[in-house]
């Protein structure tokens, strides 16, 4: 596989798992707004599930951002 697939292919598997991750923490929730109901609705698990995987989603779109800024 050539090196540029691999470099867009890396991104878009990573930013997958990170909304796959956040879309499993709020299976079970009641309601989708406002964030504070969400919040409180979750237990600690999917709480830690739900941040990690929008932290996931951030770090990817950082990492896109900053090697589209590199020559």
């Amino acid at each position: 596989m050539l090196p540029e697939k691999r470099k867009r292919i890396a991104p878009a598997v990573l930013f997958l798992f990170g909304v796959l991750a956040s879309v499993r923490a709020l299976r079970d929730s009641n309601s989708l707004w406002p964030p504070d109901v969400v919040w409180a609705s979750l237990s600690p698990p999917h709480r830690f599930q739900l941040c990690g995987g929008v932290a996931v989603i951030v770090v990817t779109l950082v990492m896109v951002a900053v090697r589209k800024k590199q020559p």
